[in-house]
């Protein structure tokens, strides 16, 4: 397979190559990058010297020749880019924004107008994997959503109020540096930001109805002072009593066979770098507490997007992201 990754001089532009470099069935063609165009990709990722010849290019949709394309793009971007790499017969997974939520949501949220939508897929494998497997364009999940919603699926159907409380890494904000992001401001230091009205908040009560859950949903992030993860607290309210033996089966059945998902204490170490979630729930009978730690940048981006590359094009859904977490 062809691969070509859009806005690949980003951190998950270079996730993705770092995780495919080790897919049986992948070989990269094309990396894009407008301002990095003609330099070899070690320019921006160090890295991967060494590891591939590849150079960073900036070709128009309709030049790009590959079997399936990654939009590592920001949101309003995507969707320049969809239909003609459609048209083409290329598969594309998006890891933008701009095809997770309804138009008219997505118009609502992020405030610009949608010029070119259309209906699809909303790609968490473990949770609608069987409704895309033969799919041409599959929305990659934010981030936060990711974490958030693995946490609270096995209940979600029996809650009436669902908080997520989440500590994400800074690598969460992207590459460019902001006032935000300067060190002074994060190191030793905890911010929370967005208390209300987060973008991903919309992504997670729009899953939660997916899931048959009629809960009220609320989201806030926080930044803390590491380069990867998000730790996510699910404070989940439910509307019968439910003791700790029958959270926690209902949490292994739920998601038995599930080969990137663990449940055992989640730390942030024990996933950096790979594609696992891990989780643990606790009861005290009407409330549940789940705590799930993914890396923003694998299960929350690049790995998510290459397990969702593995479902439409019949691979193993663990190609290329075999690799275990780097503790400590």
């Amino acid at each position: 397979m062809k691969i070509a990754i859009i806005g690949a001089s980003g951190y998950a532009g270079g996730d993705l190559i770092r995780l495919l470099l080790t897919h049986s069935s992948a070989e990269m063609s094309v990396v894009t990058s407008r301002k990095y165009a003609g330099k070899p990709i070690e320019t921006v990722h160090p890295h991967l010297r060494g590891f591939t010849d590849l150079v960073f290019e900036n070709p128009a949709p309709g030049e790009i020749d590959a079997d399936v394309v990654f939009l590592a793009v920001p949101h309003t971007a995507a969707m320049t880019y969809a239909r003609p790499l459609l048209d083409n017969g290329i598969r594309v997974i998006d890891l933008s924004a701009d095809y997770r939520l309804p138009k008219e949501i997505f118009e609502k949220v992020y405030g610009v107008s949608h010029t070119d939508y259309f209906d699809a897929p909303y790609g968490i494998p473990e949770l609608r994997r069987e409704e895309y497997r033969n799919a041409r364009f599959v929305s990659n999940p934010g981030c936060f959503p990711t974490g958030a919603t693995l946490a609270a699926a096995p209940l979600a159907r029996f809650a009436h109020t669902i908080i997520y409380d989440s500590k994400t890494g800074v690598s969460g904000a992207g590459d460019n540096p902001s006032a935000t992001t300067h060190y002074p401001n994060v190191g030793d230091n905890i911010n929370p930001y967005k208390w209300t009205s987060h973008r991903h908040l919309a992504e997670m009560r729009l899953e939660l109805s997916r899931l048959g859950s009629g809960a009220r949903c609320y989201f806030t992030p926080h930044l803390v002072p590491v380069n990867r993860g998000i730790l996510t607290t699910a404070h989940i309210l439910l509307n019968e009593p439910m003791e700790q033996e029958e959270v926690e089966r209902r949490y292994r059945d739920y998601y038995k066979g599930e080969f990137f998902i663990r449940y055992q204490n989640p730390t942030l170490a024990a996933v950096r770098g790979s594609n696992f979630c891990d989780m643990k729930a606790e009861s005290e009978g009407e409330r549940v507490v789940v705590a799930s730690a993914i890396d923003n940048l694998v299960k929350g981006a690049s790995g998510q997007a290459i397990q969702n590359m593995n479902i439409i094009c019949g691979f193993d859904e663990r190609d290329g992201l075999k690799g275990a977490g780097l503790l400590p």
